[in-house]
């Protein structure tokens, strides 16, 4: 179901114009649809609503705290990466029960903070966080619930940039010292394992790897209760892919659950869904305005005031997005030919090379379409250029849920020496 339609010829995030809101907020900025996050979110509880489940959203696909918040109502947990991820989770009313710690290089302070919040469990990566862990957890005189991620060494068809699961990444632990940690996990006494956790990679297209990393973990669990270890919960990550430009078949929220239910639903296990992308992707768009249009004697180009430090994915991962204007183009326009560029002194600040676009003259507007995920939660201040509003839209209604810094604000955050 889509939120984003031309009426009259505008392009509109649900009823709301996106020319209006370009003229009131200032481009470039990021608009997301409260319609398509909840939408998103109903489809993947309903696909589960027969398991012992919890989903957690994967903040670091789209941190802002109203994005949060609006998935928070639905009845999502969160997965963090970071304290800051942490925090941000808290300030928007997920209760501390509903979250859980991933990542591979948690800082002491990271974990301190965690144990004190009671967060329903971390994710340990290696042996040397476990030892970590332990030390906190005695130092606090807390009792701490963890997850074991392990490392299946499954290699999976997405970018080499964002698959997780293979020996050479750097992610959980591999076999067969994650068992070994489970049998000696008694010389831990605040230490309790009630998860095993696994995550293969992102952008997944392919139910099949889904298929070899759930049945891995099936036989990792039944081994374990043949040692008399017995796991209480399977925290199954995320990764699920989504359609950035209608040439691959993706697999619904429906065939995933399908999936875990084949090869975990008969374990008597809580299980744990980490959906990042699946949920916000598509429930976003970054709205910019062209500069300049240039004509050379090879290429033409469009050049908007949006840039790589806005959205990172084409320079970072060759990523495609959908290009639409938002004024919607006479019929029996010509198209053409069109790389589409931003102001960043650096050639690797495309957008698209070679596109078949619609004309455009300077000062229009051009949307970037499926963008709410690793958008703004990837973006930078490079070339000291401001960070750009997010926007937030429920039927006619819009709200600024992050603000442009000002260039003062920016300074500010600076100083010289004494010596200056």
């Amino acid at each position: 179901m889509n939120y984003f339609n031309y009426r009259n010829g505008i392009l509109h995030a649900e009823e709301v114009s996106l020319d209006r809101l370009a003229d009131d907020v200032g481009t470039p900025f990021y608009c997301y649809s409260t319609a398509i996050l909840k939408h998103n979110f109903q489809i993947l509880q309903d696909a589960v609503s027969d398991l012992d489940t919890i989903i957690c959203f994967s903040i670091k696909a789209n941190s802002n705290i109203a994005v949060i918040k609006t998935l928070a109502t639905y009845g999502a947990g969160a997965d963090v990466v970071s304290e800051g991820e942490l925090r941000r989770a808290i300030t928007a009313g997920i209760p501390s029960e509903r979250i859980v710690f991933s990542g591979v290089g948690k800082t002491r302070r990271e974990l301190e903070f965690a144990v004190d919040n009671n967060i329903l469990q971390i994710n340990v990566e290696s042996e040397s966080e476990l030892e970590d862990l332990n030390a906190v957890a005695l130092a606090r005189g807390s009792f701490v619930k963890i997850g074991l991620r392990i490392n299946p060494d499954i290699n999976v068809n997405t970018h080499e940039k964002i698959t997780t699961g293979r020996k050479e990444n750097k992610f959980g632990i591999e076999w067969p010292r994650n068992l070994q940690i489970l049998r000696n996990i008694n010389d831990l006494p605040n230490i309790e394992v009630v998860s095993i956790a696994i995550h293969i990679g992102s952008q997944l297209t392919d139910l099949q790897f889904f298929r070899d990393s759930f049945k891995y973990l099936r036989n990792f669990v039944l081994m374990l209760r043949d040692e008399g270890i017995f796991i209480k919960r399977l925290d199954l990550g995320g990764g699920l892919g989504i359609s950035y430009d209608d040439s691959t078949t993706i697999p619904t929220p429906v065939d995933y659950v399908e999936i875990i239910r084949e090869n975990l639903g008969d374990l008597g296990c809580h299980l744990i869904l980490e959906p990042g992308r699946m949920l916000v992707a598509d429930a976003g768009l970054l709205v910019s305005r062209v500069i300049h249009v240039k004509q050379g004697t090879t290429r033409n180009f469009i050049i908007c005031d949006a840039a790589m430090n806005d959205l990172v994915r084409p320079a970072m991962y060759e990523a495609y997005h959908e290009i639409l204007p938002v004024i919607k183009p006479a019929v029996g326009h010509k198209k053409c030919l069109t790389d589409v560029v931003g102001p960043i002194c650096e050639s690797s600040d495309t957008f698209a090379k070679q596109r078949l676009l619609p004309p455009f003259v300077r000062n229009d507007l051009l949307v970037f379409v499926t963008t709410g995920a690793y958008g703004s939660s990837m973006a930078s201040t490079y070339n000291s250029r401001q960070l750009i509003p997010e926007v937030l839209v429920k039927k006619n209604q819009f709200s600024i849920v992050r603000t442009r810094p000002t260039y003062e604000n920016m300074l500010m955050m600076e100083s010289f020496p004494p010596w200056l």
